[in-house]
């Protein structure tokens, strides 16, 4: 088996994280070129109903498929309040014990996507609204966005034990000295 450089590895998370980012971009996107699609159809007097459904999908799969991204980047709601109040020691392995549990967590809940998921398939679900299409292609965009999320919190889980600091962390202290406070809004 060829030997993996540790940068390579670093590279290739980083990319699934941004990955996930851009498929949530573009899934942003996609809702606002179908709401305006709707708009011109209803004074067209088409039929547009069926878009309703689309874009509660494509709301569903920007924030699963955006998650890892945006919690990489400290954009999660964090509560720090008992962590400014501590040692740096403290705070190392509390950061620890949350990464932990959220690890867990969210193994859990993906687990729990991903059968609910094959559960639809091996039904064969259909969608009960306007488009008629198996349920779990929608479904998928939870299961997807649920891997890629633990495997986020599982790497920082890592590098946390190992002695760095939390990306999260990192990143928000990278936004403060260049002066921008608008994540604190």
């Amino acid at each position: 088996m060829p030997e993996t450089h540790p940068g390579a590895v670093r590279r290739s998370l980083d990319g699934l994280y941004a990955l996930g980012g851009v498929l949530a971009a573009l899934c942003v996107l996609t809702i606002l070129v179908l709401m305006i699609g709707a708009s011109v159809g209803r004074m067209a007097n088409w039929r547009v109903s069926w878009i309703n459904d689309v874009v509660a999908w494509l709301c569903a799969a920007a924030a699963f498929l955006g998650m890892a991204y945006s919690f990489r980047n400290g954009d999660f709601v964090r509560v720090t309040l008992l962590l400014e109040s501590v040692s740096p020691a403290v705070r190392r392995w509390l950061e620890i014990a949350s990464l932990a549990v959220a690890s867990v967590a969210i193994a859990y809940l993906g687990w729990w996507a991903a059968r609910f998921t094959y559960d639809s398939w091996r039904f064969n679900d259909i969608a009960g609204n306007m488009v008629a299409i198996p349920i779990w292609i929608p479904q998928m965009s939870f299961v997807v966005g649920s891997a890629i999320l633990v495997i986020a919190v599982v790497d920082e889980c890592v590098g946390v034990l190992r002695g760095a600091k939390p990306s999260y962390v990192a990143r928000v202290e990278e936004r403060h000295a260049r002066g921008d406070f608008s994540e604190e809004l």
